[in-house]
């Protein structure tokens, strides 16, 4: 019964909207000022986001087939009042308007992600097969048996714990076995979804993404390249450390050292992240192990206790604690009862008045920094909730990922002694190097992912990457990129990025890549601010209301100025600059350099 009495109320909800919308474009005067209409835009974007929200929640944490048909009904809601409205803003495309609002009406044009053609039944269409292609990942599993079937946050387990090579191998090439039924559906959401993009005056989706950084399409294609060049070379070391550590491990024969890393072995179901196999990389064994996971079991922490922590560190900088509804609405831990998408994520629905997150949490130091950044996330949406709807979202996508990766930043030793999660903060220069290459495997590691997921949806967008070789300009690009191989041949049967949650529920990754370059740069501004004296990986901001202070400002303009004029707010400076990510890492850079010396780096 319960099941039902959500779907009905959703549905009215929803029914209220479309009224609403129908009747104040019914009453809208042809000849209302580009002022009025944004007015209006925004009155009834606020209204749309608010029930979009709560169907997307719902199909994230209910999933069944009644949830995904609302939030199919919802997005379709949306792409219909979205095309309509940015074919009445192109009346003003001649005016000579104030900055201000010619500004609102671009961020109007580019407010959605997956734009739909003005047809209604390929509006449909499209809203279906992103509905269908979210729920396939969602409900994916690899079944070893008929009576063991297991998902990708167990997967995700076993990859991290487990050494055995060939087990390692089944559970990667058993999570993918979930993705070539999505093959077919994404060629179509593809040719869907350019079409919409084309409507808006985009040659292709991946030209309208690129066009959302104050900047043209190949200005910023041509930074992105820019920020990678910053930090390649310490890419490189890393690369080589490791490589040459998994061939101690698993022996050459399996690991050579002359050619990409098998992708299965780096702890991580994309190799992404390679922070699992700590481990195996530890450069001093037991000098100063941060050793929280302890912690969190011996004092049996929950998941709400974790997410205190989080934001007992944000409150610490000035800022407020968490509503109420926060603790009641959120999602913690898996529920038994139904199934749900446990991959973590921040939620500001009702225009940032109702702020939740949603994880399946687990008593791990990896989980506690995952809450930290999302906590980021929540910060940020109640910073800005005052904003029109236009400007409620980051300065550019990169800043809405990097404050929160910003905050763990100062999840230093002495932090986490202070705060009674480690029992030393010992800080010798064997421990600083152990400390840095834990964060660099993660960190630094993810860089190259972090910019070729859309590197590759860019050319799939726009015809440089056809259907008939999706798979093998992947791994071309992975190897290409991040120096990695799949451990088993592949083929166009295959269809390996739809394996990656961010490819089928349509999320942009351009903002993960950006987020871990601004982050180091925010920390040095941050660090400037609380007074901070010494090196810069040794910062915490914990406690500092000046830097608090500086990062507010920073996130009560949303996106309501250029991001330049943002970032500026916070660091002074209009560029984004990797120069802090060398500075931080100098001491690793350094052993790094001194291991790698007779090794045969690269691939």
């Amino acid at each position: 019964m319960k099941r039902y009495l959500i779907v009905f109320a959703a549905i009215a909800v929803l029914s209220a909207c479309e009224q609403q919308a129908s009747e104040a474009v019914a009453t809208a005067a042809v000849t209302e000022s580009a002022e009025e209409f944004l007015a209006r835009v925004n009155s009834e974007l606020g209204e749309l986001d608010r029930v979009r929200g709560a169907a997307g929640w719902l199909e994230v944490t209910y999933i069944i087939e009644d949830t995904a048909i609302l939030k199919a009904a919802a997005d379709e809601r949306y792409a219909e009042w979205h095309s309509r409205t940015v074919g009445e803003a192109a009346r003003y495309d001649d005016q000579e308007l104030s900055p201000e609002t010619r500004r609102a009406l671009n961020l109007l044009k580019l407010d959605v992600l997956l734009p739909a053609p003005d047809d209604a039944a390929k509006r449909k269409e499209l809203t279906r097969l992103a509905t269908d292609l979210k729920g396939m990942y969602g409900t994916g599993k690899y079944c070893r048996s008929a009576n063991d079937c297991l998902s990708i946050s167990e997967l995700e387990g076993l990859m991290q714990q487990g050494r055995d090579y060939d087990e390692l191998l089944d559970i990667w090439t058993g999570w993918r076995s979930i993705a070539p039924p999505m093959r077919e559906k994404y060629a179509r959401y593809v040719e869907l979804a350019n079409e919409g993009a084309n409507e808006l005056g985009y040659g292709n989706l991946g030209e309208k993404w690129r066009s959302g950084y104050d900047m043209s399409a190949s200005n910023f294609q041509a930074e992105a390249l820019r920020l990678w060049e910053q930090v390649e070379p310490l890419y490189e070391e890393l690369h080589c450390h490791v490589r040459a550590k998994l061939g101690e491990h698993y022996g050459e024969d399996k690991v050579p050292q002359d050619g990409p890393i098998p992708a299965h072995l780096l702890g991580n179901m994309w190799a992404q992240e390679w922070g699992f196999l700590y481990d195996l990389m530890e450069p001093y064994p037991g000098v100063s192990d941060l050793d929280v996971d302890s912690t969190l079991k011996t004092k049996n922490y929950s998941p709400q206790e974790m997410v205190r922590s989080a934001e007992n560190f944000y409150v610490s900088l000035g800022m407020p604690r968490l509503p109420d509804t926060f603790w009641e609405r959120s999602m913690f831990s898996k529920p038994a009862d139904r199934e749900v998408v446990c991959h973590a994520s921040a939620w500001g629905l009702d225009g940032g008045n109702d702020l939740r997150i949603k994880m399946c949490i687990k008593q791990t130091y990896d989980e506690l920094r995952v809450i930290y950044h999302e906590l980021g996330h929540n910060y940020y949406q109640g910073a800005y909730k005052d904003q029109p709807p236009l400007y409620r979202g980051g300065a550019h996508s990169g800043f809405h990922e990097a404050i929160g990766d910003t905050i763990t930043l100062s999840m230093t030793p002495e932090y986490l002694a202070e705060v009674g999660l480690v029992a030393s903060a010992e800080q010798s220069q064997q421990a600083i190097i152990n400390q840095q290459m834990q964060q660099a495997l993660d960190k630094i590691a993810f860089l190259p992912f972090g910019k070729l997921i859309d590197e590759w949806r860019w050319a799939v967008f726009s015809g440089e990457i056809s259907p008939d070789n999706y798979n093998q300009a992947w791994w071309d690009m992975r190897t290409r990129y991040q120096g990695i191989a799949p451990p088993v041949e592949r083929s166009e049967a295959n269809f390996d990025p739809g394996a990656k949650y961010h490819i089928p529920a349509n999320v942009s990754y351009t903002r993960y890549f950006l987020a871990r370059i601004l982050q180091f740069q925010f920390q040095r501004a941050l660090c400037e601010a609380a007074g901070h004296e010494g090196e810069l990986h040794a910062c915490s901001v914990y406690g500092s209301k000046e830097a608090g202070t500086r990062l507010q400002a920073m996130l009560e303009a949303g996106a309501s100025e250029p991001w330049q004029n943002t970032l500026e707010k916070l660091t002074g400076t209009r560029e984004m600059d990797a120069s802090a990510i060398i500075d931080y890492f100098a001491p690793l850079m350094v052993w790094l350099e001194e291991q790698n010396e007779g090794r045969s780096c690269g691939w």
